[in-house]
C-alpha cells in the first residue's frame, strides 16, 4: 500500500469515545483510507507519531477569525493547538450578507475590536462570495452562520422596534438564501445593537428555515442572569423547532447546570461552547454605553456622548466597580493604553476613569476593546468551569479575538488548556472524551458529516498531540504566545504544521453542511 501521508506509531482518538487504540493512519486524495498496522505501507511523507496521539482535527465552535484567518500568525496559533476549522460569524454580527453600503459600514465599524478589517472586502457582500473569499485561501477551514444583527441592520438600519411585515419577510428571505448558499446556521447576539432590540418572535421566525442547523446564540443573559437568556432560548426554540447551541455559557455551575437539564427536559436539542478562563473579552461600547446611547447608530452615539458628558458621568458614577476589572486590549489613537487597566490608563492621561472612557469611546468611534475580569473569578469560578465543561452537550470555542495590541489569551491558548490542563492535569475530561467534545460533537452539529472522525474515509483532518507536553503558553500578560505539543497537522490531507512550522500550504475549505 502507498499513501501520500503515513502517520506511523501513534495510539488512535477516533473521536468515537472508544478508547485509544495504537494504529498507524494512511491518508491519500484528501481522505483517510486504512487506520490499523500498516507495518508495510510506504507514503511519500511519513510522520512518526511513536509516543503521541492521533487525533481528529479540533472545531472552534466560536472564533471572531473572519477576517483574521488569512494571517499566518493566526493560523500557526490555532493550528499549534490542533484548531483545523474555525466557525466563524458569530454574535449576530459579521460581513454577510449585506446589500447595502450603510449595512457593511455599520457591521465593518461596530465589530472593528472584534472581527478586524477584512483585508479583501470594500463593501456589501454575499455569503456566496464571503465563503469563496476563504476556500483555498488558508491553512484552517471555515465555517459560517447567518448573522441575525448583520441580517436586521441591513433590512431595519438602525431601527429600536419590531419589524412590519415586509421586513420580517425581507430577512426570512436572507436568512433562506444564505442557507442555500453554504450557511452552517443562525447565530444572534442579543447584548449588542441591533440584535437586542429584537424580540423571541422574530427569532424564531427566523429560525424556522433552519432544518437540522443550529440557532446559536449569545443570549441576553449570562452569569446570574442566566436564567432570563435560557428562558428565551427555549421559547425560541419550542417555536421554531430549532436546536440551539448557546455561546461562551457561563456563571456557576449550581444555576448552569440545571437550566440544560431543564431545557432538554423540556424538548429542546440542546448544545454549547465555552472557553477555559474566568476572563471575558468584547467591545467596550457594550460594556460602558448606557441603553439610551444607540449602539447601533454610530453617528447619534458620538453625538450623545459629546452633547452628554454630565448626564454620562452622573450615570458612569455606578460604574466605581466596573472600571477595576477593564483592560484595554484594543484602544485606537490610545495604543500606549493596551494592556493597561482602564484605571490606570485614566491616571496616566490625567482623568478620571469615566472621563478616560468617553474620551477613548469618541476618538476611537466606538472601536475600543477590553478584557473583562468577570465577578466569580476565582476558586468557585474555576469549579463551576470544570463541572459545566463535563456536561455531554459542551464543545469548545474559544470565543477569539484577535485585534489589538493586547487581546485576551484565549485565541491563542484555549484548546492547549483544555488538553494540558483540563485533560492532562486536572482529569475534567479523558482524551476519548476530549476528541468528542472537541472534534465529532461540534463537527455533528454543523453538519460536517465526513470531519471529526478518525474513520476510513472521512477528510484527513488530523492532528498529532503529544500528551505529555501539550499546554497554553498565552497568558493575560503575553496573549499572543503559541501553545506547545502539536507540532503536526493535517487538513484535507494536506500538511499545514510540521514539526512545530507552518508549511505555507493553504488547503482550508469553506464548508458546508452535508
Amino acid at each position: 500500500m502507498t499513501f501520500d501521508v503515513l502517520i506511523r506509531g501513534g495510539r488512535v482518538v477516533d473521536g468515537t469515545g472508544a478508547p485509544a487504540f495504537p494504529a498507524d493512519v494512511g491518508v491519500s486524495g484528501g481522505r483517510i483510507r486504512a487506520v490499523g498496522r500498516l507495518k508495510e505501507a510506504e507514503a511519500a511523507l511519513v510522520v512518526e507519531a511513536t509516543g503521541r496521539l492521533v487525533l481528529p482535527g479540533l472545531v472552534d465552535c466560536h472564533a471572531h477569525g473572519e477576517a483574521v484567518v488569512f494571517d499566518r500568525e493566526i493560523q500557526r496559533a490555532a493550528l499549534r493547538q490542533g484548531v483545523t476549522t474555525f466557525v466563524l460569524g458569530q454574535d449576530g454580527v459579521s460581513f454577510a450578507p449585506t446589500t447595502t453600503p450603510a449595512a457593511f459600514d455599520h457591521v465593518r465599524r461596530y465589530f472593528a475590536a472584534v472581527n478586524g478589517s477584512h483585508p479583501h472586502l470594500d463593501g456589501p457582500v454575499s455569503v456566496a462570495d464571503l465563503m469563496a473569499g476563504y476556500d483555498r485561501s488558508t491553512a484552517l477551514n471555515t465555517v459560517y452562520l447567518l448573522p441575525h444583527g448583520t441580517i436586521r441592520f441591513d433590512v431595519m438600519g438602525p431601527a429600536d422596534r419590531p419589524p412590519d411585515a415586509a421586513e420580517l419577510r425581507a430577512m426570512r428571505e436572507r436568512v433562506e438564501r444564505g442557507l442555500s448558499e453554504g450557511a452552517a446556521g443562525l447565530s444572534s447576539g442579543l447584548e449588542y445593537a441591533p440584535g437586542r432590540y429584537a424580540d423571541a418572535a422574530e427569532l424564531a421566525h427566523l429560525c424556522a428555515p433552519l432544518g437540522a442547523l443550529p440557532y446559536v446564540t449569545h443570549m441576553r443573559g449570562y452569569g446570574l442572569t442566566a436564567p432570563v437568556g435560557m428562558a428565551e432560548v427555549v421559547d425560541i426554540a419550542r417555536r421554531s423547532g430549532a436546536s440551539v447551541h448557546v455561546s461562551h455559557y457561563h456563571g456557576p455551575a449550581a444555576t448552569l447546570v440545571p437550566l440544560l437539564e431543564d431545557a432538554r427536559g423540556q424538548g429542546v436539542d440542546l448544545s454549547f461552547d465555552t472557553y477555559p478562563y474566568l476572563r471575558s473579552s468584547t467591545i467596550l461600547a457594550m460594556v460602558a454605553l448606557p441603553p439610551w446611547v444607540p449602539a447601533a447608530d454610530t453617528g447619534r452615539a458620538l453625538a450623545l456622548l459629546g452633547s452628554e458628558r454630565v448626564r454620562l458621568l452622573e450615570e458612569w458614577e455606578a460604574f466605581d466597580d466596573v472600571w477595576p476589572r477593564i483592560t484595554l486590549s484594543h484602544a485606537p489613537g490610545f495604543e500606549w493604553a493596551e494592556g493597561m487597566t482602564l484605571n490606570a490608563a485614566a491616571a496616566k492621561h490625567g482623568v478620571e476613569p469615566a472621563e478616560f472612557c468617553r474620551t477613548l469611546l469618541l476618538e476611537s468611534r466606538l472601536e475600543a476593546g477590553c478584557v473583562m475580569a468577570r465577578p466569580d473569578e476565582g476558586p468557585a469560578g474555576e469549579e463551576s468551569l470544570r463541572a459545566i465543561m463535563r456536561d455531554p452537550g459542551h464543545t469548545g470555542g474559544s470565543d477569539g479575538i484577535y485585534v489589538g495590541g493586547h487581546p485576551h489569551p484565549r485565541g491563542f491558548g484555549a484548546f492547549a488548556r483544555y488538553l494540558g490542563r483540563h485533560v492532562r492535569e486536572l482529569g475534567d475530561l479523558t482524551w476519548e472524551q476530549a476528541a468528542v467534545h472537541l472534534a465529532s460533537h461540534p463537527a455533528r452539529r454543523f453538519g460536517l458529516l465526513d470531519r471529526g472522525l478518525v474513520r476510513r474515509d472521512q477528510i484527513a483532518d488530523l492532528i498529532v498531540v503529544d500528551p505529555a507536553a501539550v499546554a497554553d503558553t498565552a497568558t493575560y500578560d503575553s496573549p499572543r504566545s503559541v501553545a506547545v505539543g502539536v507540532d503536526d497537522v493535517l487538513v484535507s490531507g494536506v500538511p499545514v504544521l510540521r514539526d512545530g512550522r507552518l508549511t505555507g500550504a493553504t488547503p482550508g475549505r469553506a464548508l458546508t453542511p452535508g
